[in-house]
């Protein structure tokens, strides 16, 4: 799902960004037509990997920090710290219970939601590459995310819509902000806090300095994974398969595009 996001949002910047609003003039020298998904699939079809690891049982959920790449990876539940540079894994973190709902960096540390019997998520230092903290809040579900701001650490941690702000200078909970029951995924972009709304069909945009709910936005129907890029949020919605673009200053949707990804 992930990798389907990360195609679509290329995708649908491509589509979208690259059209005259006036013919050309005779002097103009036509652009080139925006790449089509055949050109696409052809292009990621050409990549060939340049190293491969084995990440226990199996691998799940990425982060990439200035000097280190992070898998998550379960039998045994662990996080595993690669060097880009040598394409080495250079520590294997013990997690207490299987890594869910993505992983984030900021603050020196890795920021691990886990999934078991009584959610909870844990901080990573990445000098020591050991838990420094264990925290008693846990992801709404297994198919959620994590966000950083300048200032904090956001995530969902129940189905009825509860999104929590972190204080990484004291591990706890500063702020709990009310949104859509339903919502999974947080991501961090232009001031604010973008939460897709599985259930309602909406991305919420949180202002990341107060907290406040400053817009709910339709996008197409079972939005969950998300994107931030050139000014504008992607949503992956999984009721069709389309990709929702919002424009990230004025809040407003752009377009919804038939991204042919069943």
């Amino acid at each position: 799902m992930k990798v389907a996001l990360a195609v679509a949002a290329l995708l649908a910047f491509a589509l979208a960004g690259c059209r005259h609003s006036n013919p050309p003039s005779s002097e103009e020298k036509p652009k080139p037509a925006p790449p089509g998904i055949a050109e696409i699939q052809i292009a990621f079809s050409s990549l060939k990997p340049a190293a491969t690891w084995k990440i226990g049982g199996r691998a799940d959920w990425v982060a990439s920090a200035p000097d280190a790449v992070w898998v998550a990876g379960s039998k045994p539940n662990s996080v595993q710290r690669i060097d880009p540079k040598t394409n080495k894994v250079v520590a294997a973190v013990p997690l207490p219970a299987e890594a869910c709902s993505g992983l984030a960096f900021a603050f020196d540390s890795l920021w691990v939601p886990l999934c078991s019997a009584t959610p909870s998520m844990v901080r990573v230092d990445s000098r020591t590459n050991q838990v420094i903290a264990t925290l008693n809040i846990g992801p709404a579900g297994p198919e959620g995310g994590i966000a950083a701001s300048a200032d904090s650490i956001w995530l969902v941690t129940d189905k009825d819509g509860t999104l929590v702000r972190i204080d990484p200078a004291t591990n706890e909970v500063r702020q709990k902000i009310r949104i859509a029951p339903g919502s999974f995924n947080p991501v961090f972009s232009d001031g604010a806090v973008w939460v897709s709304g599985f259930a309602a069909n909406v991305l919420t945009a949180v202002d990341a300095s107060t907290g406040e709910i400053r817009a709910s936005i339709p996008v197409g129907p079972q939005p969950r994974f998300l994107a931030a890029q050139a000014g504008s949020v992607w949503t992956l919605n999984q009721g069709d398969g389309t990709v929702s673009r919002v424009d990230a200053s004025t809040r407003k949707l752009v377009a919804t595009i038939q991204a042919g990804l069943p």
